[in-house]
């Protein structure tokens, strides 16, 4: 225990350096369960497992945990995109590909996708998310303009999130063959 040398008492400081991340994940989780509007600054420690103070010491307001929230979240799902990309072979059908990611990201990583369109959804009242959002939005339009030209990759970024919203509220989702057939038309 570390103490401050004269009085025994224990130092002030942080006694996890992982502490912050934790609670981002938290945050994440909560946001999954309960949506933006079940964060709070309680939640988030009892998913953590940290006492409250440590959420306020490490964020001082909400908006600040869902930032966090919201960057962990799209770096996340921006790496799993990357990593599709790389093993996408050059000459791979792209709408079908594509199809195939928006069922994954319904069946599979629902809870992940579920969580990053909630948090992009939020940033519509809460300008301190926007950033965040935006860079989501680059990183598709990124990947999808490595693979087209940058009218068609913008495109096909502002298809993919509409196509993933409309999927996630639809009952019944869209097909698999529904879905190809949209890209197969975005691609002409």
């Amino acid at each position: 225990m570390a103490t401050d040398g004269s009085s025994g008492r224990r130092g002030r400081g942080p006694t996890d350096p992982d502490r912050r991340e934790k609670i981002a994940n938290a945050a994440i989780a909560v946001v999954a369960e309960r949506g933006v509007e079940g964060v709070t600054h309680r939640a988030v420690a009892a998913a953590a497992g940290v006492p409250l103070g440590s959420t306020t010491y490490h964020f001082a307001t909400l908006d600040e945990v869902l930032v966090v929230a919201l960057r962990t979240a799209a770096e996340h799902n921006i790496g799993r995109l990357r990593a599709w990309a790389r093993e996408l072979p050059p000459d791979a059908d792209l709408a079908a590909a594509l199809a195939d990611l928006v069922v994954r990201g319904l069946t599979e990583e629902r809870a992940q996708t579920v969580v990053e369109y909630e948090l992009y959804v939020a940033a519509l009242h809460r300008p301190s998310l926007r950033r965040a959002s935006m860079g989501w939005d680059d990183a598709l339009v990124e990947l999808f303009v490595s693979r087209t030209d940058p009218v068609t990759g913008r495109l096909l970024a502002a298809a993919y999130c509409g196509l993933v919203m409309q999927a996630l509220l639809a009952d019944p989702p869209p097909t698999r063959d529904e879905v190809d057939a949209i890209f197969r038309r975005v691609l002409r």
